[in-house]
């Protein structure tokens, strides 16, 4: 029966190209689009290289004051989480590391611009990057104010021309450094370990950045030793946060510890970053994508039911001889998912050439997007989405077709 059902499908595919043609449209376009959106989402918030523990590590990326006169939003000092987030108990690391600021450089008179970030030495044991020359710097490097660095493997080729770098010095914002790491470029939406340099927070110009102060530039990753570990993390945390002495002007202290998708639905969803909203976030994410499936779809509709109600007559001579509603229905609707697969497979390849011109484009530095088992899956949910859906209703209204009716209707 399927089989049949199959063969079928394919004669009226070939039969009516007009209606095939744009179906396939449709549905191949709106898949690109969401697949595409997909690996965006997937690239920046999945547990990618070098944040391969992000599922047991919490971030401190936002700080906010709050007084009768006057507010302060931007990242906690080096004091604050040397201080209180350091210190926490049976967790099994704690990183803290600067944003990424630009540093200039000079070679052979011509200026380069990079991308500088200051970390400890357990920054390298939370992330995981893929060295391609040497080792990181070390938590002694840290103690030690010594003048090395990590380099990925786009500074490697503006500064060495792609030979091996270790060993090497390299002169960053009027400091010399010794290189004694390469990595793999992280692309810049890998927010946390993303840079081109990275060298030990005490070769800071300045030591300043020890102030008895609660707002900086600086971030912090804990790593738990387990995920059913962060209430408990959160928790003490937020009693140390009851203990802070807060500037005269200031009487409120709001300091997210979370998840970095937690950490996103806390800058769009609260006004005061005093929560996160993890929800809110992944519902509006969902409701984007029902929405913009929600067109096409109500399209295919309007056009499966015109191609179904041009096959009257083969819907009255199939009835006449005995075909059950429930036969049709299956035929009809088999028919709409494999033009929906087929649909989505054209769909996979426009995605894949999309996030490869995207990738190839240079428009997100060091952008490397690929499709995976993820994006592969949703893809397939919204091709078999858009089959049956856009398929059962068309297929129900043509199967309560009386013989003579649907005959009627073809000799009109």
């Amino acid at each position: 029966m399927l089989k049949n059902y199959v063969k079928t499908a394919f004669k009226v595919f070939l039969r009516r190209k007009f209606f095939t043609f744009i179906s396939l449209f449709a549905i191949s376009f709106t898949l690109t689009v969401l697949m595409v959106a997909t690996a965006f989402f997937d690239h920046l918030f999945s547990p990618f290289p070098p944040e391969v523990k992000a599922d047991r590590t919490l971030g401190v990326f936002t700080m906010r004051l709050e007084g009768p006169e006057a507010t302060s939003t931007g990242a906690p000092s080096y004091t604050f989480l040397d201080r209180y987030v350091r210190t926490l108990p049976d967790v099994e690391r704690v990183s803290l590391f600067t944003d990424h600021q630009t540093a200039i450089s000079y070679k052979n008179g011509v200026k380069i611009e990079s991308d500088l970030k200051h970390t400890d030495g357990e920054f390298w044991k939370i992330l995981e990057f893929n060295f391609l020359e040497g080792d990181p710097f070390t938590s002694q490097d840290e103690r030690d104010a010594s003048f090395v660095a990590v380099i990925n493997e786009a500074t490697r080729r503006k500064f060495f021309d792609d030979q091996p770098a270790v060993g090497k010095t390299l002169e960053v914002d009027g400091q010399s450094f010794r290189v004694v790491g390469v990595v793999a470029n992280v692309p810049i939406f890998r927010i946390v370990p993303f840079a081109d340099i990275w060298v030990p927070i005490s070769t800071m110009k300045s030591n300043t950045y020890r102030k008895e102060e609660l707002s900086g530039r600086f971030l912090a990753l804990v790593l738990a030793r387990n995920p059913s570990d962060f209430d408990r993390i959160k928790e003490e945390f937020r009693s140390r946060l009851s203990q802070v002495e807060l500037p005269q002007k200031y009487n409120r202290i709001f300091v997210g510890m979370d998840t970095f998708f937690e950490s996103a639905s806390r800058m769009v969803f609260s006004s005061n970053l005093s929560e996160s909203h993890p929800g809110y976030l992944l519902a509006a994410i969902l409701g984007f994508m029902v929405l913009f499936m929600l067109l096409p779809t109500v399209n295919l509709i309007n056009i499966n039911v015109s191609r179904i109600m041009e096959r009257a007559s083969e819907i009255g001579v199939r009835k006449a001889f005995g075909a059950s509603s429930r036969t049709l229905i299956g035929q009809f609707v088999i028919e709409n998912i494999l033009l929906a697969l087929i649909g989505g497979l054209i769909g996979f390849v426009g995605s894949f050439l999309v996030l490869q011109a995207i990738t190839h484009s240079g428009l997100i530095q060091y952008a490397q997007f690929h499709m995976n088992y993820r994006i592969f899956l949703y893809g397939l949910f919204i091709a078999v989405f858009f089959g049956v859906f856009s398929g059962v209703y068309p297929a129900y209204k043509m199967s309560r077709l009386h013989p003579v009716e649907a005959l009627r209707r073809r000799a009109q």
